[in-house]
């Protein structure tokens, strides 16, 4: 088992959940992919808890702020690309045509952070790390594996992030595209077509499995639904694609063959 204890900027390093029940939350995660739950307060007066695999952060979820709940948002993930320089991301984001939903702020003694919404309306947040350097297992049964994003503007979206991680592109034979940061390849763009509904511009996650059919039927046995029943992916495997009681979308997959390595720090 690899323990990631530094991640390369510009790669995806955190993923957490907003949840307008987290006590059900946990109760489905930890239930689907066997994590531990740890709370921990912090200075805003909530509780943020830590979702553990063999006792290594895998994720985070907290509760959502009193007005989306008011509104009825559902519960969302949230991806966080790691970088040094939060502050220098947010000004080239906002040169590019992003929009920050907040500025760059202080997280206690955990590190620094901001949100920001691309310039077709996809949310990512930046992590820059202190005392959390983001998840300490990747790649592997359980653990985050991918993050995709889902957009209507695919040509714009590659634009963006190349502007403001300098991420290489790469467009495969179906037209998938894959972000590189310095030869590792760690996140996608699927463009949303009109089958897709209402789906809004988004960045999905996606947590491998060892078992895909089990993961289905342990997800809805846990009052979860699958949106997307298990689905070949080409060579790679297969995945599904799942909402969790309280609204929250994500992908589960399995693999045919090995992943890629964990950052090797």
């Amino acid at each position: 088992m690899h323990v990631v204890t530094r991640y390369p900027d510009g790669i995806f390093c955190w993923v957490d959940l907003a949840t307008p029940d987290p006590e059900g939350a946990k109760a489905f995660y930890c239930g689907l992919f066997g994590w531990g739950a740890e709370d921990q307060p912090t200075d805003m007066g909530t509780v943020y808890t830590m979702l553990k695999l063999d006792g290594k952060n895998v994720a985070g979820l907290g509760p959502q702020d009193p007005g989306m709940q008011a509104q009825g948002i559902p519960a969302f993930w949230t991806s966080y690309v790691k970088h040094d320089d939060a502050d220098a991301v947010a000004e080239r984001a906002t040169v590019a045509g992003g929009t920050l939903l907040f500025p760059p702020m202080d997280v206690m003694q955990e590190g620094r952070m901001t949100m920001i919404q691309d310039a077709a309306g996809a949310v990512f947040g930046v992590w820059q790390p202190r005392n959390h350097i983001g998840a300490q297992l990747v790649n592997m049964p359980n653990a985050l594996v991918w993050n995709e994003l889902q957009t209507r503007a695919g040509d714009a979206a590659r634009a963006f992030y190349t502007r403001v991680f300098g991420w290489e592109d790469h467009v495969d034979a179906n037209g998938y595209v894959t972000f590189g940061q310095d030869g590792r390849i760690h996140a996608g763009l699927i463009q949303i077509d009109d089958a897709w509904g209402d789906v809004p511009n988004n960045w999905a996650v996606y947590f491998m499995v060892a078992d895909l059919a089990a993961s289905v039927e342990q997800a809805q046995a846990l009052g979860g639904a699958i949106l997307v029943p298990p689905t070949k992916a080409g060579e790679m495997g297969q995945f599904a694609v799942v909402q969790d009681p309280q609204g929250g979308v994500f992908t589960i997959m399995q693999f045919d063959g090995p992943v890629d390595p964990p950052p090797g720090f």
